[in-house]
């Protein structure tokens, strides 16, 4: 089986990469920088024997993602399935966000996740069943304001998900939406987590066992995954709660949160 991964230097990508190499499966990896790619690499295959291949780009340059694709197809490359982790967020509210920033986002999130899928399933091998991951998150499940743009850019992934699953049922393509909650995947992923407080402790996930679970589930044909109980009854309760109600305890939620944030950042930076 061969596995492509996008974001594979990230915390996430590189739990689901080791995760695959453990079950036996050869890695195409990408993700920005070759650096930290290569490093992935050689622990992979020095730890699990597996093939590994490796190529930087910019999923967001239309002519690095031609140039990304014309290397599989040079090198003859059948796809089995895709982990679309590649995914960006900055902190701050729309407001006090460039510009640049916001528009980030949406191209990192949903334009580059649209246009891998795509040319992805075009080399998939025809005729065998094909796997699809897409990183929503637990924000997709409410507006919040505070990060409007991020959570709005999450639940586009999660609907396009459940929809193109029910679209290629029939083409013996399983599509799943992972929906986890915080991650320890970066340093400002940790600041951002201790900000929250205890909410922060009791919706982060853990890397390893969100990358086991992630790809048993989808390949057991599970079209949603969100890690944790509290993280799963927090979404039943966010469905019980009317929208208006939710945004304006998120909204405190979060005004606190990156209150605590900038506070930490702050201290950091003295």
């Amino acid at each position: 089986m061969m596995v492509l991964v996008t974001g594979a230097s990230g915390g996430l990508g590189r739990a689901m990469a080791v995760e695959c190499a453990r079950r036996g499966y050869d890695l195409l990896l990408t993700d920005i920088a070759d650096a930290p790619l290569l490093q992935i690499k050689q622990g992979i295959e020095r730890q699990f024997g597996v093939k590994v291949k490796t190529k930087a780009c910019d999923l967001t340059d239309d002519e690095e993602l031609a140039a990304f694709f014309k290397y599989i197809d040079d090198a003859h490359i059948g796809l089995d399935m895709l982990l679309n982790i590649a995914g960006i967020d900055y902190e701050g509210g729309f407001l006090s966000q460039p510009s640049a920033n916001i528009t980030r986002i949406v191209q990192v999130n949903i334009e580059a996740t649209l246009k891998v899928t795509h040319a992805a399933l075009a080399r998939r091998h025809k005729n065998e069943r094909f796997i699809i991951v897409i990183v929503s998150s637990l924000a997709s499940q409410y507006p919040i304001p505070l990060k409007a743009t991020y959570a709005a850019s999450k639940r586009f992934l999660l609907d396009f998900s459940i929809a193109l699953a029910q679209e290629l049922k029939h083409d013996n393509v399983n599509v799943l939406a992972l929906c986890p909650g915080g991650l320890p995947t970066t340093r400002e992923a940790l600041l951002g987590i201790a900000a929250q407080g205890i909410w922060g402790d009791l919706t982060t996930n853990d890397l390893g066992d969100v990358a086991r679970k992630t790809i048993s589930a989808a390949l057991k044909g599970k079209r949603v995954y969100i890690p944790g109980c509290i993280n799963g009854i927090l979404r039943l309760l966010g469905r019980m709660v009317p929208n208006t109600l939710v945004t304006k305890l998120l909204y405190k939620r979060w005004k606190d949160a990156q209150g605590r944030w900038e506070a930490i950042e702050a201290g950091r930076m003295r």
